[in-house]
């Protein structure tokens, strides 16, 4: 768990100061015959290097939204509205199709949620491996490339021989890890981490976190994790940033968050978490999420938030800096 003070010590050695990713004033909508369905509404954040960003939130709180804007993977009928994401100086949005198939694997990868459907069945493991590094034209032979595939497919603990073989020969860990090593073929600055683990079983859940730890340390990269387990966060994420309805409800450092959340909704999430030592009933949070076809008008957890007054109905809460590191977006501040 990132909450012992040489935890916190540990986490701040690693990260540096300067970011690597910029998002600012990010909007992404979804068009339909019915009106905007405003999925990620003005979002900013940013990542320093070598740091875990974890977004948390339920299930359409824009999280993988989030992600696939960044990779500029948005299909019709979503659209990239507004905002800015500079990675390593670089504003992708502004980026031609093919000079961000060049951004993609090389500066910034995705390690998807379904290893199964990210890899082809029908072809062999080194194929899919080598497909990238050779789209990118990174200049190795043949033997140079069998080579790299080998180093590969080592830095993520699988045998050499894992390369000729087919994923159905392959448990689900062992699958994950391939796409692990394809998404750091090209060393890239940034990877993200859309639900890793939510297929695999609690052993192998932590195998792989281990060995994407490893590789980030490896390369030194920052790391974008996507996710509902709170658990997974509170060990590995440096900051987490609670999303909800398309916009941040809090940003902290990891170990902030988990000992005091701020946020109503944040505190809410956390206290429906099971407890071994309060044992009893578990907790859910009352209501639903709003329509992000029809946002209501002010704060857009009011109607599920105990502490609720008429300036959350009338005025939409800002996320502030309250407190060193801790960004909140609630009228009780």
């Amino acid at each position: 768990m990132v909450n012992t003070v040489d935890d916190i010590q540990t986490a701040s050695k690693r990260i540096d100061t300067a970011p690597v990713l910029t998002v600012n004033g990010l909007s992404v909508y979804y068009h339909t015959s019915r009106g905007a369905v405003k999925a990620v509404e003005n979002v900013s954040f940013d990542i320093r290097a070598h740091e875990r960003l974890g977004l948390v939130g339920e299930s359409g709180s824009g999280k993988s939204t989030i992600a696939l804007a960044l990779l500029r993977m948005i299909k019709p009928p979503g659209r990239i509205e507004t905002g800015e994401v500079i990675l390593d100086g670089t504003d992708l949005v502004r980026l031609s199709e093919e000079q961000m198939r060049s951004m993609r694997l090389n500066k910034i990868a995705l390690v998807a949620q379904g290893a199964m459907n990210s890899l082809n069945p029908v072809v062999k493991i080194k194929p899919q491996l080598i497909d990238g590094m050779k789209d990118h034209d990174i200049g190795l032979n043949d033997k140079q490339m069998d080579a790299r595939v080998y180093e590969l497919l080592d830095s993520v603990g699988l045998r050499k021989d894992v390369a000729d073989m087919y994923p159905h020969e392959l448990s689900g860990g062992m699958k994950q890890r391939v796409c692990i090593a394809i998404a750091i073929s090209l060393r890239p600055k940034l990877i993200i981490a859309d639900e890793p683990t939510s297929a695999l079983d609690v052993v192998v859940q932590r195998q792989v976190m281990d060995t994407l730890l490893k590789v980030q340390e490896d390369l030194g990269a920052s790391i974008l994790l996507i996710g509902h387990d709170m658990g997974l966060m509170a060990q590995v994420a440096d900051r987490v940033g609670i999303m909800y309805a398309g916009e941040f409800a809090e940003v902290s450092q990891s170990a902030d968050l988990f000992s005091d959340p701020l946020h109503p909704y944040s505190q809410l999430l956390i206290n429906s978490l099971p407890s071994i030592e309060h044992k009893g009933t578990l907790k859910g949070i009352p209501g639903l999420p709003p329509s992000l076809l029809d946002r209501p008008s002010g704060c857009a957890f009011r109607q599920r938030c105990p502490f609720a007054f008429d300036r959350c109905e009338a005025e939409e809460p800002p996320l502030r800096e309250i407190r060193p590191n801790r960004l909140v977006s609630c009228h009780l501040y």
